[in-house]
């Protein structure tokens, strides 16, 4: 197994559960009253609580479309990406960046949407055309 762990910063316990397991549908893992892990998509993600948040620069150009760094997200297949589109939609979540086809008839063609956990967490679903375009250049 070669899954990442990424521990990040989050406001409270309550929400990041509901956004991490209601809405985009991870496993929880452990758990204490200051942090919490996620099974994200095979990834171990653990948030703990924090009150310094810094702010994000929007410096990332890609595509021509301005992200916030830093993020963090997941590469997903299709079918996976368009149900947490769909789930997203289904509870109102305001997108950073609207779900969008880059490098359209590219090398490297993929789905990218982006959205804030509750947090603020800036995060990033892609799904590849050809899954072997990932490192392609």
């Amino acid at each position: 197994m070669s899954a990442f762990h990424y521990a990040f910063k989050v406001k409270d316990i309550d929400s990041t559960r509901k956004f991490y397991v209601d809405i985009l549908g991870c496993k929880e893992g452990r758990s204490t009253e200051n942090w919490i892990d996620f099974d994200f998509f095979d990834n171990q993600l653990s948030a703990h609580i924090s009150d310094n948040f810094p702010d994000l620069d929007y410096c990332g150009i890609v595509d021509g479309v301005n992200v916030p760094i830093p993020h963090f997200g997941c590469i997903l297949d299709k079918t996976t990406f368009t149900r947490i589109q769909n789930n997203l939609e289904a509870n109102k979540i305001k997108f950073i960046v609207k779900p969008q086809t880059r490098y359209k008839g590219k090398v490297g063609e993929q789905m990218t949407m982006f959205v804030f956990d509750f947090s603020g967490n800036p995060l990033e679903f892609k799904s590849f055309t050809d899954k072997d375009e990932v490192f392609s250049d």
